[in-house]
């Protein structure tokens, strides 16, 4: 099992948690609360491994 850090921050105009993982190109999602931000990074994550990126991994 892999352990990504995802950068996440809280965006002023929206209010929503914004997150993305350095160096996992097209792993970044968004979420109204923590926790749904953090399901959808590991949704956005998993379909990015089955496609096989990111191919430096």
């Amino acid at each position: 099992m892999h352990v990504y850090t995802a950068v996440i921050e809280r965006c002023p105009d929206t209010n929503l948690y914004v997150g993305y993982v350095p160096g996992f190109p097209g792993a970044h999602s968004q979420g109204a609360t923590l926790d749904e931000l953090h399901a959808n990074l590991r949704e956005v994550i998993a379909m990015l491994l089955d496609e096989g990126e990111p191919k430096s991994a």
